[in-house]
């Protein structure tokens, strides 16, 4: 996503192994994340694995098409629900209609606050690194 907002890729920059964070320049990497009061953080692989269970209504399928396994993105969704005091995600059992998974309306306001956020500090530090 920062790709798209900023039009720097990683095989753009000059450098000779990979750094962590994305790249808002060729001298300006960063990451942030949003940490609970217990050991429970939300990051942007967490608003992804968000944003895809909500895209495909299933922590199977979001998890899917992230690569990951079940057990992983399950465990996620524990941690993330733990740390919030509403739950973000909700699960309905299968049956004939079959079962799903759906954000709630608090999950939905923290995808909405992370990419806020996300927003703000690329603003800043398009700005900051033309200083550099």
């Amino acid at each position: 996503m920062v790709d798209k907002l900023v039009g720097i890729k990683d095989t753009e920059l000059d450098v000779t192994e990979k750094l962590p964070g994305e790249a808002y320049s060729k001298r300006i990497r960063a990451r942030f994340w949003i940490t609970g009061e217990d050991k429970g953080y939300l990051g942007i692989g967490r608003i992804q694995l968000l944003e895809n269970i909500e895209k495909h209504g299933s922590i199977n399928s979001a998890a899917k098409a992230m690569g990951m396994s079940y057990k992983k993105a399950w465990k996620l969704i524990e941690e993330l629900n733990q740390m919030s005091d509403l739950p973000l995600v909700i699960k309905s059992q299968g049956g004939k209609a079959g079962g799903g998974t759906a954000l709630t309306a608090e999950g939905k306001k923290m995808v909405k606050k992370f990419r806020q956020l996300e927003s703000e500090l690329i603003a800043f530090l398009e700005k900051a690194s033309k200083e550099f």
